[in-house]
C-alpha cells in the first residue's frame, strides 16, 4: 500500500517510469552459474543492483562483459545513464575505470569501510 502510494504520487509528477528488470548470467561449460549482473531501468536511467564473478574467474573479463551487455540493454530500453552502489571491500575501481564517478561517500559503513555511490553519464555504444 505504502509503495503504491509512492509510486502513485511519483507518477503525477513526472509520469510513468517504465521501469524493467535487467538480468544476465555467465555459465560455465557444465551450466554452473559463475557470475551475474542484476539492475532495472526507469526514468531513462539504469540502476546496477548487483555484479558478481567467482573468485577464481575475475580479472578474465567477464565483468567487463557482462557491465556491457547490461549497458547495451539499458540503452536499448532508452536510459541515458547509469548510477550504482558499492563498498570499498569490493571493487570500486572496476568501475571507475569502465567510466563511472563517484558522486557520494557514506564513511564507516560498515565500520572500517567505506560505502560509495557512483555513476556514470552519457551510456555509450561498446562493443564486447
Amino acid at each position: 500500500m505504502i509503495g503504491r502510494g509512492v509510486g502513485d504520487f511519483n507518477k503525477q509528477q513526472v509520469g510513468d517510469n517504465e521501469f524493467q528488470r535487467l538480468c544476465f548470467v555467465l555459465h560455465s561449460p557444465d551450466q554452473e552459474i559463475v557470475g551475474g549482473i542484476l539492475g532495472e531501468t526507469y526514468w531513462d536511467w539504469l540502476y546496477i543492483y548487483l555484479l558478481w564473478v567467482k573468485e577464481e574467474l575475475r580479472g578474465r573479463g567477464h565483468g567487463h562483459h557482462l557491465l556491457t551487455i547490461a549497458e547495451q540493454e539499458a540503452r536499448q530500453r532508452g536510459a541515458k545513464n547509469a548510477y550504482l552502489d558499492t563498498f570499498s571491500f569490493q571493487t570500486p575501481d572496476f568501475f571507475l575505470k569502465h567510466g563511472y564517478q563517484a558522486f557520494g561517500e557514506l564513511e564507516k559503513f560498515p565500520s572500517g569501510h567505506q560505502r560509495y555511490f557512483l555513476k556514470k553519464a552519457a551510456l555509450k555504444q561498446a562493443w564486447c
